[in-house]
């Protein structure tokens, strides 16, 4: 079932021409794929929490410094999740804010597998600071004043199979292409709409190796395809020593190689940290990219998490 299903997802994703818009990047994304892919809501079979801070090219100005929040858990006797995902991110002097509710309706598959379809809706918010740039020309009516705040709906969709063991997805985050147009007055004009040249489409996948009782290897990959620029992906592979420590090496096409280091606390608490090395000329002039991530797993209805769970 899971081979057919990967099968289908892939099949799937292949047909469809490379779109999207710009999104956020994380490195650490295959311990909590809600932001990417909403059908992910409510898989852990308890309610879950998860904080992710990641600084990108630290020492280097205007860097990307972005946090994340989600809260989600399952519902109807796992049939139905819901959650909540919110986002902060700095660049330059963009400052962008995301809101979403998530919805997901999961298929039992044979024993041990699930099928979920999500749902996600929300509002962006954004400001371009532009005053507080410093122009090569004086007078310069385009960046002399900030942009009005921009406030857009947006919503996304997405399929998720898993196991225990296994998983694949395939989903579109944010659809609506939303951002601010100049006039020929040098006027800000803001834009939002359904653009299906500018969506993001993601492609996950992972599987967990059980060597021994003290050994246990996740590799996994994520594909993400954008309209006009090189197919990205990253692959990472990690090991999970006496079920406490987590280690694990990822590289990001034509971009980073990464390194993680995690401590599994007690079955529900997680805690990770990622360091990532430019394999462009960035890293000349910043010290890498940093990101930590806490996850938290709570009993749910008083009943206490028995199956492991590893993504």
């Amino acid at each position: 079932m899971k081979k057919s299903i990967f099968i289908l997802i892939v099949t799937l994703f292949s047909t469809i021409a490379a779109k999207a818009q710009y999104d956020a990047m994380f490195t650490q994304y295959m311990f909590n794929e809600m932001y990417i892919n909403p059908a992910y809501t409510g898989s852990k079979e308890a309610m879950a929490v998860n904080l992710t801070h990641r600084q990108q090219w630290v020492n280097f100005p205007g860097r990307p410094i972005t946090t994340s929040f989600t809260l989600h858990g399952p519902l109807m006797n796992n049939k139905m999740g819901l959650g909540l995902s919110v986002l902060n991110e700095q660049i330059g002097k963009l400052s962008r804010n995301l809101v979403y509710l998530n919805y997901s309706y999961r298929i039992k598959t044979g024993d041990k597998g699930h099928l979920s379809f999500g749902l996600m809706g929300g509002i962006h918010n954004q400001v371009n600071k532009l005053s507080e740039l410093k122009p090569t020309d004086v007078g310069d009516i385009q960046i002399s004043n900030n942009t009005p705040s921009l406030i857009s709906p947006n919503f996304g969709a997405g399929i998720y199979y898993y196991t225990n063991k296994f998983y694949a997805g395939i989903s579109v985050p944010r659809m609506v292409d939303d951002g601010y147009l100049f006039n020929q007055t040098g006027g800000i004009i803001k834009s939002n709409k359904l653009n299906p040249s500018k969506f993001h489409y993601y492609l996950t996948v992972g599987n967990v190796f059980e060597i021994n009782d003290d050994l246990k290897i996740k590799p996994q990959a994520m594909i993400k395809m954008v309209q006009n620029a090189p197919i990205q992906y990253d692959v990472n592979v990690n090991v999970l020593i006496k079920n406490k420590i987590w280690a694990g090496v990822s590289y990001r096409s034509g971009a980073d190689i990464s390194a993680l280091i995690g401590l599994q606390v007690n079955p529900q608490l997680l805690v990770n940290y990622s360091y990532d090395y430019a394999l462009t000329k960035i890293q000349k002039y910043s010290q890498g990219s940093h990101e930590i991530t806490i996850g938290y797993l709570f009993s749910y209805k008083q009943r206490k998490v028995v199956t492991p769970r590893y993504f």
